[in-house]
C-alpha cells in the first residue's frame, strides 16, 4: 500500500453542514463501520487524489465511490463494462433512495433523453456509463457543461492487455479525461490484477500520484474444493450429487463452451433441478429472461459460459461450480468469487479433468487480436500458456488450495487454512518413487524408440504413456510397436487416475515437461536423468478419502468477510433461528415479487441472518442491524418487525 495514507479517522469529518462519509454509510447503506481500506480510499478521493484499488469481490469496492458521490453532492460518473452490472447497481441504489441512473444501448430514446435531462439538471448523483459512451461528442459536451466531481473506473483490469478481460475501449478513457475543462479525481477499482496489470492501469489512465491499495485477496467465507472425477459420466454424477444436496441454495455452474452449457443444463433439468442457461449463442431476449429467472430466484442454478457474471451483483449465490477448467487463476478467482458476496459462507468447487487442459490450449491457440502486432500476439499467447499451466497446478496440487491462490497473487499465506478440500481431506504421505521411476523410464524409452524409427516427434501424450504402462492391447499400440518396450504393462495393476496424478506431479516438480498445443506431449527435462540416478524418496500425498468436517452454513452479518467468518464461529444458530430465517426469506421473496426486483435488493442473506441473531423489536433496534439503512427501515421495517414478533 502507498505509505502516504490518508487518516481514516478523518472519515468522520468536522462538524459542518456537509454529510460525513461515516454518516452516509450508516444512514444510507445501513452499515455501522467501514470495511478495511474503504475509509482510506474515500478520504483520498475526497482530498482530490487519484486512487488505484485492488480489492477482492465482496470487499465493498462500490462503497469507495458511492459514498464520496453522496458526500460531494455532485455528479459522479462510473465507467462500467456491462449493461447488467450497471442495471444491478442502479437498482440497488434506488432502493436506498439514491438518485442514480445508467446510460447505455439498452435504453429507449425516451429513457435516454430522461437520463440526459436528469444529468443536465443536476438531479443525479451517480451516472453509470459504458466506456464507448465516452466517445460520444454530445456526452462529452454534457460532461463539460455539468462538471464531474469524480470519475470511477470499475473493473479496471479491462484496460490492461495482460488482464483477464481486456477491452480496447477502456484505453480511450484517458482521452475523455483530457478533454474535460477540469480534471476530476480518478478512482480505478478491480478485484484481480497482477503487478503487470496494475502498472498498465496506472499508465493507461494517466493516474497522478495515486493512492494505492492492494488488499488481501483472501475470502475467508469461501471454501475451495477440487474433485477429479474419472471421465464425463463421473463428472456428471459429481455435479448432480452436489447440486441435489443443496436444493434451496443458489448456484452458478461455469462451462468452457456453449455446447457444454446446453448439455449440463439439460442434465440438471432432467434430474428435476431448477436450472437455466446463459451463453452468447442465445438470443438477447432469452439471455435476459434466463438471467432474470436466476436473479429473482425463480431458477436456483445458472449454467453459463464466462460471458455471465461480471455484471451480476447477486449477493445470495451460495456456490460456484466450475464444470471445466478455467483458462487462468485470475478467471477462476473472479468467477468463484461471485459466491458469498454478502459475506455468508459459500462453496467453490472445481471438477478437474485432464481433457479440459487440451481444450483450453486449443482455445488459447485460436486467440486472434487485430489490435496487436504479431510479436505482441505471440507474447500474449506465451503469457496465456503460463497462466493455464498455473491453473493446472492448482487443480492437481495436494497443498492448501487457498494458500496456492494467495501466493499466486503475491500474498503470503499459511500452509493450512482448514477450509479447503485438501486441508480437510484424509491424506497420507506415500513414497511413490518406484512408480515415478517407471513413468520417467517409460517416457525416456518412448523418446529413444521415436528417434530410432524416425517418428515425427520424440514424445507422445500422457494418454499413450498410461496405455503403455498399463499394457493396452489396442491396435494402435501394437501398430506403433509400443508393446515391445520394456516398460509395457509394468503398471497394469495401477489405476489410470493414479498414474495420471503421478504424471501431473512429475510435471509440477519439473522432472517431466508437458508441451503446449492442441495435442500436448510429455517429454524429459534436464532434471529427468538425475532423477533416475538418485535414490531419494518421492513423497506424494495420496487421498484415503474425503470426510468433510461438518460446518455450519450460517454466517453473521458483520462488516467484512473476515468479521463474518469470525461471527459465524461464535454464533451457532438454533433450529428456531433457522426457522425464522426461512420465514424472513419467504417474506423477502413476497416483497420482491410485489416490487418486481430481485430479492437481494430488499435485504441480503447476511442481513436476514443478522435479524435472526439480533431479533430487533423496535425501529431503533432495527437500525442497529447491518444492512438496514434509514430508507430500508422506512420501507420494510414495520413488515419485518411484525414477522419477527409473530414468530416469537
Amino acid at each position: 500500500m502507498d505509505t502516504s495514507q490518508p487518516n481514516p479517522e478523518n472519515s468522520n469529518g468536522p462538524d459542518t453542514g456537509t454529510p460525513t462519509p461515516l454518516n452516509v454509510l450508516r444512514e444510507t447503506f445501513g452499515y455501522p463501520s467501514f470495511r478495511p481500506h474503504q475509509a482510506e480510499i474515500i478520504d483520498a478521493v475526497l482530498a482530490g487524489r487519484d486512487v488505484l484499488a485492488v480489492m477482492p469481490t465482496s470487499a465493498g469496492k462500490s462503497i469507495c465511490y458511492q459514498v464520496p458521490a453522496l458526500v460531494l453532492g455532485r455528479l459522479t460518473v462510473v465507467v462500467s463494462p456491462l449493461i447488467s452490472l450497471m442495471a444491478d447497481q442502479v437498482g440497488a441504489l434506488r432502493q436506498l433512495g439514491v438518485a442514480a441512473a445508467c446510460l447505455n444501448s439498452s435504453l429507449s430514446p425516451a429513457e435516454r433523453e430522461g437520463v440526459l435531462h436528469d444529468t443536465a439538471s443536476g438531479h443525479l448523483r451517480l451516472l453509470y456509463v459504458a466506456p464507448e459512451r465516452l466517445d460520444d461528442p454530445s456526452f462529452l459536451e454534457l460532461a463539460r457543461e455539468r462538471g464531474i466531481a469524480l470519475l470511477a473506473v470499475d473493473e479496471a483490469h479491462c484496460i490492461s492487455q495482460w488482464g483477464n478481460d481486456f477491452r480496447p475501449s477502456y484505453q480511450r478513457i484517458i482521452d475523455f479525461i483530457a478533454a474535460l475543462p477540469k480534471r476530476p479525481p480518478v478512482c480505478a477499482l478491480t478485484a484481480t490484477a497482477t503487478r503487470q496489470a496494475r502498472e498498465d492501469i496506472e499508465a493507461a489512465l494517466g493516474l497522478v500520484d495515486p493512492f494505492r491499495v492492494v488488499a488481501s485477496f483472501d475470502r475467508p467465507n469461501l471454501s475451495f474444493a477440487v474433485e477429479r472425477p474419472g471421465g464425463t459420466k463421473a463428472k456428471d454424477r459429481s455435479l448432480v450429487e452436489f447440486a441435489r444436496s443443496r436444493p434451496d441454495k443458489s448456484g452458478i455452474v461455469y462451462c468452457m463452451s456453449r455446447r457444454a452449457v446446453e448439455t449440463v443444463c439439460d442434465l440438471l433439468s432432467e434430474q428435476g433441478l431448477a436450472a437455466t442457461r446463459y451463453h452468447a449463442g442465445l438470443s438477447p431476449a432469452e439471455r435476459d429472461r434466463n438471467q432474470e429467472d436466476f436473479l429473482y430466484d425463480r431458477k436456483t442454478i445458472m449454467v453459463a459460459t464466462n460471458a455471465f457474471g461480471m455484471g451480476i451483483d447477486k449477493s445470495n449465490v451460495n456456490y460456484v461450480v466450475h464444470y471445466n477448467l478455467p483458462l487462468s487463476l485470475e478467471n477462476y478467482y473472479q468467477e468463484a468469487g461471485r459466491a458469498g458476496r454478502d459475506g455468508t459462507k459459500a462453496e467453490c468447487l472445481l471438477l478437474y479433468s485432464p481433457g479440459d487442459v487440451h481444450t483450453a490450449e486449443f482455445l488459447l491457440e485460436r486467440t486472434e487480436r487485430d489490435d496487436l502486432t504479431p510479436e505482441q500476439l505471440e507474447q500474449l499467447r506465451a503469457h496465456d500458456a503460463e497462466r493455464l499451466r498455473q491453473m493446472v497446478f492448482y487443480a492437481t496440487t495436494t497443498d492448501c488450495l487457498r494458500a496456492f491462490i494467495l501466493r499466486y497473487f503475491g500474498e503470503e499465506a499459511p500452509a493450512y487454512c482448514g477450509n479447503c478440500s485438501n486441508c480437510l481431506a484424509d491424506f497420507e504421505e506415500r513414497d511413490e518413487r518406484t512408480n515415478a521411476l517407471k513413468i520417467v523410464s517409460c517416457v525416456a524409452r518412448v523418446a529413444i524408440r521415436c528417434r530410432e524409427t524416425g517418428a515425427y516427434s520424440d514424445a507422445v501424450g500422457a494418454g499413450t504413456i498410461v496405455d503403455i504402462l498399463r499394457g493396452s492391447r489396442a491396435q494402435k499400440m501394437l501398430d506403433r510397436g509400443w508393446d515391445a518396450l520394456s516398460t509395457f504393462g509394468i503398471m497394469a495393476d495401477v489405476p489410470v487416475t493414479h498414474i495420471r496424478t503421478l504424471i501431473d506431479e512429475l510435471v509440477f516438480r519439473g522432472v517431466l515437461a508437458r508441451s503446449a498445443g492442441k495435442y500436448p506431449t510429455i517429454s524429459l527435462t534436464a532434471a529427468s536423468m538425475p532423477f533416475l540416478r538418485e535414490d531419494a524418496p518421492f513423497m506424494v500425498k495420496v487421498a484415503k478419502g474425503k470426510p468433510r468436517k461438518k460446518r455450519s452454513e450460517w454466517a453473521g452479518g458483520g462488516a467484512s468477510a473476515r468479521d463474518t467468518a469470525q461471527a459465524a464461529e461464535t454464533f451457532e444458530p438454533s433450529p428456531d433461528d433457522e426457522a425464522l430465517f426461512a420465514e424472513l426469506r419467504e417474506l423477502r421473496s413476497e416483497l420482491a415479487r410485489e416490487q418486481q426486483v430481485p430479492p437481494y435488493f430488499i435485504f441480503s442473506n447476511a442481513t436476514l441472518q443478522a435479524l435472526c441473531r439480533i431479533r430487533p423489536a423496535t425501529a431503533e433496534e432495527l437500525l442497529d442491524v447491518p444492512g438496514v439503512g434509514a430508507k430500508k427501515a422506512e420501507r420494510y421495517g414495520e413488515t419485518f418487525l411484525a414477522k419477527i414478533a409473530a414468530h416469537a
